[in-house]
């Protein structure tokens, strides 16, 4: 294992990355698709997929009680 691989925020910035890329494919596909119920699945994955992310940064900032040791 590289030194950067035991950099945990090494791992979370990676994960923050396929999250946001995921978010970008699912909008781009909202206006692919005409049914409603799959925009709105497609739209509600998104914000999910955001509030991962969110996650994800409050852990590397530690700025969460859980986060915090």
């Amino acid at each position: 294992m590289t030194p950067e691989e035991h950099d945990l925020r090494h791992h979370t910035r990676k994960m923050k990355v396929r999250l946001q890329e995921t978010v970008e494919h699912l909008r781009e596909d909202i206006e692919k698709v005409d049914d409603p119920q799959l925009k709105a699945m497609f739209e509600t994955s998104a914000e999910v997929l955001i509030g991962l992310a969110t996650a994800f940064d409050h852990y590397e900032r530690k700025n969460e009680s859980a986060w915090r040791t």
